[in-house]
């Protein structure tokens, strides 16, 4: 495996020699790598509660130059620690093909459950009157959390005017998208791990433009709370080859719920709206079936003869 393992077995070589700070930091990053490889020296010494001066010692203390290197280091391990196949035998081990079923879907049942029991109500409150009262409302999820970006923003256009959902091909077209965001706006972020750092990036930018930041994330220590006002938390599981995003989603479904019954009069006129240009336009003529009436029985009927 090359130098997969090289910073943890530089750790444990010279763990003895280590500082209490520094065993601090070294059981701290072994244990929470995937969060650790977003954070700066300073940050990671404030998790740990060590100075940053700390930080960068251990850093050459393990025979890296500086730092940044040590950073370096530490995003192969990350990339490597764990592929897909042994992420799922870890969870699943030799289920039989009988229980999958049963298997994957009483553990999304778990996570929901899970994500119930420690919601933090007073963010999710937040998060609904920061939305209400937003000038402008970006939303960005890429990769397997796009769809969640997606389904939000598709249902948040019929409630607000302004909804941008981000798209996210690279770092420079995000920052185009966000030219205009400002204090008057929110922007919403949905990452779980592996965490987005295009997505990091993008909430990093909205803060420093004052705007007010939300977060969609698996835990407290996620990178993706460092610039958030608002942490709303839900399970995942990076386990198997397939992200569990669905606690995420029942929490976004308890959002767009929470601002529907805020902005029901507007949902309503929009709605009222579609209808009409649906009409108008024969929208839906060939392409969704709300009901069978009998005359469309009958339609059919003569059709098969």
């Amino acid at each position: 495996m090359g130098n997969t393992n090289e910073l943890s077995n530089r750790i444990n070589e010279k763990y003895s020699s280590l500082s209490k700070g520094q065993k601090r930091l070294a059981a701290y990053i072994i244990d929470n790598y995937d969060k650790a490889v977003f954070l700066t020296a300073a940050k990671l010494g404030d998790i740990v509660g060590v100075s940053e001066s700390t930080v960068v010692r251990f850093a050459t203390h393990l025979g890296y130059k500086g730092y940044p290197e040590f950073q370096k280091a530490l995003e192969e391990l990350v990339r490597n620690k764990l592929n897909s196949i042994q992420r799922m035998e870890v969870t699943y081990g030799r289920i039989s093909q009988s229980k999958i079923l049963e298997t994957v879907l009483a553990a999304d049942a778990d996570k929901i459950k899970s994500t119930l029991e420690n919601i933090d109500q007073a963010a999710f409150e937040l998060a609904v009157d920061t939305i209400l009262n937003a000038r402008s409302i970006y939303i960005v999820g890429i990769r397997s959390c796009a769809p969640l970006a997606s389904f939000m923003a598709f249902y948040f256009n019929l409630m607000f005017e302004n909804v941008h959902l981000l798209h996210t091909n690279s770092s420079s077209e995000l920052f185009e998208q966000m030219v205009r965001i400002s204090g008057e706006d929110v922007i919403i972020g949905i990452s779980f791990p592996r965490y987005s750092m295009r997505t990091l990036k993008a909430m990093e930018f909205a803060n420093n433009r004052s705007a007010k930041v939300i977060t969609l994330t698996d835990s407290v220590h996620s990178p993706m709370n460092l610039y958030s006002s608002c942490n709303l938390i839900a399970k995942s599981d990076m386990a198997s080859i397939v992200d569990s995003l669905v606690a995420p989603l029942s929490v976004i479904n308890a959002l767009i719920v929470a601002l529907c019954m805020k902005k029901q009069s507007d949902v309503a006129r929009t709605l009222e709206m579609l209808e009409d240009i649906w009409d108008e336009y024969q929208v839906y003529d060939n392409d969704e079936i709300n009901y069978i009436d009998d005359s469309m029985k009958m339609r059919y009927a003569k059709l098969e003869k």
